[in-house]
């Protein structure tokens, strides 16, 4: 099989194409024949040993793909050859055959293609369980995205609006909003040219922002906290812009805010029935058409680095994929 290798940390350049014996499924395990990988911002921190997963050299980059389940070890059920599936690994997806357990993958519905259902659980799965069981997200409310156009941040933008939340996207160009409006954001905030505290307090009427969904982090974080209403749920998803923020605690304290963490990934351990239970809208709402899972670019397995620099420049409006 060919695999996506990084054989020492560094820059996606550094990267590597390599042949590898097929794998076979022990007992309890699935072989998938891949056929799209999905990648996500925290490819390029993974692979300069920058992010809160620090695999062991050397590994193949990449969480998300979609494929055919070409084998089944001993004890599976649930699953058949030939079945089109898609899953999540912490890493290791940017390779031709995986071999995964069964609660990692999910059927891809009729009428939901390889290549959207590829992008959607990660990105999606986050926003949906931040926006779901983190914020409790109630029609009606304003929801603000900041980096809307990015993978979380038009995820959100998406589910928002379909959760019947009025969502303000707010990136840092124009081209970025008009990209999130086209997504169910009804307004719009270009933080590279205003104020974001006093354009969200505009935007609603001095009462401020209920939910606040941040996976930027930076000086942003603190001007959108500023900006919320009473009782309002702040979501901390990430740290895009880099420097990880010190919020003044007062402001919470004054306006009865919930600071929220949310860790995807250790809650779909915690929890697994709530997260099956979520993928399975997730999936049944891009088969119905009411997600977009927009796709910005498919690559060749060859050219993950360039996959991966997309991501880096942020450049990618909507998921980047590998085509194996």
């Amino acid at each position: 099989m060919k695999a996506v290798m990084c054989k020492g940390y560094g820059p996606p350049e550094s990267l590597v194409i390599e042949d590898l014996p097929d794998p076979s499924p022990g007992a309890g395990e699935v072989l998938v024949d891949v056929t799209y990988v999905g990648l996500n911002f925290f490819d390029t921190l993974i692979i300069r040993n920058k992010y809160q997963i620090k695999p062991e050299l050397p590994f193949s980059p990449a969480s998300e793909f979609s494929g055919r389940v070409a084998a089944l070890g001993a004890g599976v059920s649930g699953f058949r050859v030939g079945d089109r599936v898609c899953g999540s690994l912490g890493h290791g997806a940017a390779r031709s055959k995986v071999v995964v357990k069964p609660n990692q993958i999910y059927a891809i519905p009729e009428g939901l293609s390889d290549e959207r259902a590829a992008g959607l659980i990660i990105t999606y799965g986050t926003s949906h369980h931040a926006l779901k069981q983190r914020a409790k997200l109630r029609p009606g409310e304003t929801l603000a995205v900041l980096g809307a156009s990015g993978g979380v941040g038009i995820a959100a933008v998406e589910l928002g609006a379909l959760m019947g939340a009025r969502v303000i996207a707010c990136a840092s160009s124009q081209d970025k909003i008009d990209f999130a409006r086209r997504h169910g954001a009804v307004e719009g905030i270009d933080y590279s040219k205003s104020d974001l505290k006093d354009e969200l307090r505009r935007l609603t009427g001095g009462k401020g922002v209920d939910v606040v969904y941040d996976p930027v982090g930076g000086d942003f974080a603190e001007q959108a906290l500023r900006a919320m209403a009473w009782m309002g749920r702040f979501l901390i998803i990430g740290f895009a812009a880099g420097p990880i923020p010190k919020l003044p605690l007062n402001i919470p304290l004054l306006k009865s805010l919930d600071v929220l963490g949310v860790y995807w990934g250790a809650w779909t351990q915690a929890d697994p029935a709530a997260h099956r239970e979520n993928m399975a809208e997730l999936l049944a709402w891009a088969r119905d058409g009411k997600l977009k899972a927009s796709i910005h670019a498919v690559l060749p397995l060859e050219q993950a680095a360039e996959g991966i620099n997309m991501l880096a420049r942020r450049e990618a409006q909507g998921k980047v994929l590998l085509k194996v």
